[in-house]
């Protein structure tokens, strides 16, 4: 062990690179998308440092050229989630007793990594694989997960800091252990970054991790692998294996080492998760961790004090980056009726001016949805929305999926303020706009705060700052990240640590010292240097 207390590299978020046209990044990525697409890539398992194909090989295509073929993956089986366990905790004493300093190297060396060298095959992974424009690659896959693994470390630092009182001839120490066992992350497919700290927050607490990436995300995942094996990650501390939900599902609740989750995905496969792990807690050494990040249904409300053009500019942005499919995209929107002719305005004039293709094409805003499954979903509610006579389908509303899964921005305008796509998660770029009257805003907030059974993130636009103040009350608890005058998309680490209530997860909030928290089992030592040996207290004497 090391004769020092060792302070690590202050945290600073890492930039956000500009891509423009001629730029240096620009042309390393638009190679790394051209070395990608040249070839037919086998990706594999990672288990106990062991590549594992399997001959159950599944396409990977591009949700935007569905003709294009990235490569194939190896679905595993019970079997190779049981190899996962088996090799995390053969991995456990090793990596849960080495030096702080040296866990901590690994992350801030992937960081750097990532930051460096591969930084263009990840953003081109990410676009390529989940069809992100090149800036929402940039600020998911390379500074996003930069963040985690910077920030992590120096939250970590200050929690092994944390050390209570001693009254004399007494040392008292605190001792922050990793969970006996193992973690099981269960990651999505809309962020590179979410997928990579899932599994990584827990194993820089000194946790072993079995991972199981969403099918879609599988071609940036096996990038994230590679970046922490070069920064020199122990093998089997983190094991990533291709596998169905129930598949891993009926191995891992059932394994008496089983000792937390960590998880981003749907409200209800996290409350089956949950009723899952209740059903088996018999089976477990100790009471496992459950850490969800689940639905969303976000709001953008807008006072008649507001500007109509940094609205307009805020639903467009907020609801159709990235398709919608953010966890916190605007799906939702009150506006008075006096504001609404200006916003309306503003709001379709840009629509008209966003371009949507292939994100090869930098000049693109706006690229396809995920898969086939979400398209159809999507066009669903398009669809149940053009035969309801209460609402208006203004911007949008047309779909293909010949070459990709491309549906267009729309825009909803609904008479109803509990129509289905008022209420229901879509994830998708879908918005739907309501009119208030402007005289009812404190009404408009309380519909707000009823609508949804989710609590994940919202937006208030006012001038007027004591409206400002009666929505920060009103909705107090309508969401976790909670935006003035701005978008409710966009959360950096370290500066707006991310997470919901209610429906939308267990707020541990991602991207700061209260998540990492949860993988730790704190230990008491009390040191007594001078011990008794009369039995007898003064309140005995005769």
């Amino acid at each position: 062990m090391a004769n020092a207390f060792f302070k690590v590299p202050v945290a600073k978020n890492e930039p956000v690179l500009a891509y423009r046209p001629g730029s240096p990044e620009r042309a390393a990525v638009q190679a790394a998308i051209a070395d990608f697409k040249s070839k037919e890539s086998n990706i594999p398992m990672y288990i106990g440092g062991e590549k594992i194909l399997t001959e159950d090989r599944k396409a990977i295509h591009p949700p935007h050229e569905l003709k294009h073929t990235l490569g194939y993956f190896g679905k595993g089986s019970g079997v190779h989630v049981q190899k996962a366990i088996s090799a995390a905790m053969a991995a456990k004493p090793a990596w849960e007793n080495m030096a702080w300093e040296d866990r901590a190297a690994i992350f801030l060396k992937a960081a750097d990594l990532l930051a460096g060298p591969f930084r263009a095959r990840m953003n081109a992974a990410t676009m390529l694989c989940q069809s992100k424009s090149i800036y929402q690659a940039e600020i998911d896959a390379v500074a996003e997960l930069c963040d985690f693994f910077r920030y992590n470390v120096q939250y970590l630092t200050d929690i092994y800091h944390q050390q209570p009182e001693s009254a004399p001839l007494t040392w008292n120490r605190m001792e922050y252990r990793a969970l006996e066992g193992f973690v099981f992350a269960l990651t999505p497919f809309n962020f590179t970054s979410i997928a990579g700290n899932l599994p990584t927050a827990p194993a820089m607490c000194g946790n072993v991790v079995v991972w199981k990436p969403a099918e879609s995300q599988i071609f940036s995942a096996s990038v994230i692998m590679e970046v922490l094996e070069a920064a020199g990650l122990p093998a089997g501390v983190v094991n990533l294996v291709y596998v169905s939900g129930p598949t891993a599902g009926e191995v891992i609740f059932k394994d008496p080492n089983f000792a937390g989750i960590h998880f981003t995905g749907s409200t209800g496969v996290f409350q089956n998760l949950w009723k899952t792990i209740g059903e088996n807690i018999h089976l477990y050494k100790s009471y496992p961790r459950i850490v969800g990040e689940t639905g969303g249904k976000d709001f953008v409300v807008m006072h008649s004090s507001a500007d109509a053009e940094e609205v307009a500019t805020a639903l467009l942005r907020g609801a159709f980056e990235y398709q919608g499919q953010k966890c916190s995209a605007a799906s939702r929107a009150y506006i008075p009726e006096g504001k609404w002719p200006q916003v309306k305005g503003r709001l379709v004039k840009d629509l008209k001016s966003v371009k949507m293709g292939s994100p090869e094409d930098f000049t693109n805003f706006f690229n396809a949805v995920i898969d086939e499954k979400a398209f159809d979903k999507i066009v669903t509610y398009i669809e149940e929305s053009k035969k309801n006579p209460r609402v208006e389908i203004i911007s949008g509303g047309g779909y293909s999926k010949k070459e990709g899964y491309f549906i267009e921005p729309t825009v909803i305008l609904s008479q109803d303020p509990y129509s289905l796509t008022m209420c229901e998660e879509i994830f998708g770029p879908i918005l739907t706009i309501y009119l208030y009257k402007d005289a009812e805003y404190e009404q408009a907030l309380e519909l707000v705060d009823n609508t949804s059974p989710y609590a994940l993130t919202g937006a208030i636009f006012s001038l007027d700052r004591a409206a400002a103040r009666l929505a920060y009350e009103k909705l107090r608890h309508a969401a976790g990240n909670f935006y003035i005058n701005d978008k409710p998309t966009g959360a950096v680490v370290g500066q707006q640590p991310f997470g919901g209530a209610r429906g939308s997860g267990t707020n541990d909030k991602a991207g700061s010292v209260l998540n990492l928290y949860r993988w730790l089992s704190a230990r008491s030592i009390k040191e007594n240097f001078v011990p008794p040996k009369d039995y007898r207290y003064p309140f005995m004497e005769g």
